[in-house]
C-alpha cells in the first residue's frame, strides 16, 4: 500500500534540521507498518523496539539518559549494528516505556546524527505522571486514516487516481459513474489500514466488517485498560452516542443524547480522553469568517465526527446494500456518512484549519469553514445531487468569501460565485 505521508518522511529524513520524529495517530491506523516501510525503502537496517512487548528495556531509561549506553541496549535487544549513517532507529509505543520520551530531547541535543523515529497510539492520555515532553526537540507528522485517494491506489486504481490530480474534469464526468461505486465502497469500508488491505486481495465485504469490528472492540478495551475508571463509563457513553449525534440535521454535539439531563462539566474529561486518543475530532463553530479562525473559535459550540467513516458505519450497523443502494430510511445518515468523509479528506491536508460557522437561533449552517494559505473557505457538503445551497448563498451576501465550494455527487461545475466539486474528487485535488 502506499501513504502519503512517506513524501513528509522522506524530507524529514533530508532535513538538514533533523530531530527525532514522533508519528501521531489513533490505534490501528497503520503507524507501525508505515516506520517498518520507511526504513525498510530508505534505510539499510531498521533497528525496531516495542516498548509494549519488550520487557527487557523496561527500565532503560530509569537511571540516566546517557546516548551510548542506550545505543548499546538497543544493539544488544535487537541484534543490529547501529550505524548513525544507515540506520533507522524506531521506538514503538513510545508511552509504555517511562523515559523513553523524555530520552529523544537528549537524542536530539546530544547525538542529533541518529535517525530516530517513535510512536504510540496513546501518546496523549498514557504519558507517565512525571514525564518531561521534550517541547521544541522533536518533529511531528500526523497520520490519519487511509484518505480516498490512497484507497483507490490500494485498489490498483492508479490511473483513476491519476485522472482525479489531472484536473481534466471532461474526462473525469465520463468516468463517474466509476468513481461513484468506489467512493460507496470507500463509505463502508473506510480507512482503516487492515480494512483495506483486505478488501483489496479478496473483495469481501463481510470479512471487512469483522475487521471492523475487532477494531472497534480494541478501542473498547483500551478504554479499560488505560483511561482513569472513574471516566470510563462517560467516555463509553460518548463514544456510543456518536451515531445518533451525527445523524441529526443540527450536528451541533448535544450532551443530552448522551445522558438525559448531562452537562458539559461532567464530561469534559472523557470528551478529552477522546479527543486526544484520536478516535474522535472535535470540529469548533467559529463565530466570526476571519483570519485567523482559531481567533474566533466558540469551545461552547462544537460537532464530533469519528476517526474513520467505515467504522461509523459498523458502529451503525449498516449494511454493504444499503449503502451502494441506499434507501428511504437510510437518506438522513447518507448526509452523516458524507460529512464525516469529507472531514477525513480534510484531515489529510497539511496546514488545514478545520471550523463550522452558523447564526444562533437560525438554520443557516456552513458544514465546514476552512483557513488555508490565508483563504477562509465555507464548504457545504450534499450526500447527493441536491443543488440547493441556501445557506452558502446566505454567507455569500453576509461575508463575501473569495470562493465558496459546495460538494456533491454531481458534476463539477464553476458558477459566478460558487464551486461545485464532485464528493469523490474532494481532497488535495482541488488545493
Amino acid at each position: 500500500m502506499e501513504r502519503f505521508l512517506l513524501e513528509k518522511m522522506i524530507r524529514w529524513k533530508n532535513s538538514s534540521n533533523r530531530k527525532p520524529l514522533i508519528i501521531r495517530g489513533a490505534r490501528q491506523v497503520g503507524k507501525t507498518w508505515l516506520m517498518k516501510e520507511f526504513g525498510k525503502r530508505e534505510y539499510s537496517q531498521v533497528a525496531y523496539i516495542n516498548f509494549e512487548s519488550s520487557k527487557t528495556l523496561a527500565n532503560l531509561f530509569a537511571s540516566d539518559f546517557d546516548i551510548p549506553r542506550i545505543i548499546t541496549a538497543i544493539q544488544v535487544e535487537t541484534g543490529v549494528q547501529i550505524n548513525p549513517e544507515n540506520t533507522l532507529i524506531i521506538f514503538d509505543e513510545i508511552q509504555a516505556c517511562e523515559g523513553a520520551v523524555t530520552s529523544l530531547k537528549y537524542f536530539n541535543e546530544n547525538a542529533p546524527q541518529y535517525h530516530v523515529m517513535a510512536a504510540g497510539s496513546l501518546l496523549g492520555v498514557a504519558l507517565h505522571p512525571h514525564t518531561s515532553f521534550p517541547v521544541g526537540k522533536v518533529d511531528f507528522l500526523d497520520l490519519f486514516p487511509m484518505s480516498f485517494g490512497e484507497f483507490l491506489l490500494a485498489l490498483s486504481k492508479k490511473p483513476l487516481y491519476d485522472l482525479l490530480v489531472s484536473r481534466d474534469w471532461v474526462l473525469i464526468t465520463t468516468f463517474k459513474e466509476k468513481f461513484i461505486e468506489l467512493l460507496r465502497q470507500y463509505y463502508f469500508i473506510g480507512g482503516m489500514p487492515e480494512a483495506v488491505l483486505s478488501f483489496s486481495m479478496e473483495t469481501d465485504f463481510n470479512k471487512v466488517r469483522d475487521i471492523q469490528m475487532r477494531i472497534l472492540n480494541a478501542y473498547d478495551q483500551d478504554f479499560s485498560k488505560h483511561a482513569p475508571n472513574e471516566i470510563v463509563p462517560r467516555i463509553r457513553m460518548i463514544w456510543q452516542s456518536l451515531p445518533s449525534q451525527l445523524a441529526k440535521e443540527n450536528k451541533k454535539f448535544v450532551y443530552g443524547l448522551v445522558k438525559t439531563g448531562a452537562r458539559a462539566k461532567d464530561f469534559e474529561l472523557a470528551m478529552a480522553w477522546l479527543i486526544n486518543s484520536g478516535l474522535i475530532y472535535q470540529v469548533n463553530r467559529a463565530s466570526k469568517p476571519a483570519l485567523p479562525l482559531i481567533a474566533y473559535q466558540d469551545f461552547s459550540a462544537f460537532k464530533i465526527y469519528m476517526v474513520d467513516v467505515g467504522l461509523l458505519g459498523a458502529m451503525g450497523n449498516i449494511g454493504i446494500k444499503t449503502i451502494i443502494d441506499g434507501n428511504r430510511i437510510f437518506q438522513e445518515f447518507k448526509g452523516a456518512m458524507a460529512e464525516q468523509y469529507v472531514l477525513q479528506q480534510l484531515k489529510c491536508i497539511e496546514n488545514m484549519a478545520v471550523y463550522y460557522w452558523s447564526i444562533e437561533k437560525s438554520a443557516a449552517e456552513i458544514d465546514f469553514l476552512v483557513q488555508f494559505a490565508d483563504n477562509i473557505i465555507p464548504v457545504e457538503v450534499k450526500a447527493e445531487e441536491n443543488l440547493q445551497a441556501k445557506s452558502l448563498k446566505s454567507f455569500k451576501q453576509k461575508f463575501n468569501p473569495t470562493v465558496s465550494l459546495r460538494t456533491s455527487m454531481s458534476d463539477y461545475r464553476e458558477d459566478e460565485w460558487l464551486i461545485n466539486v464532485p464528493l469523490y474528487a474532494f481532497g488535495d485535488y482541488w488545493i
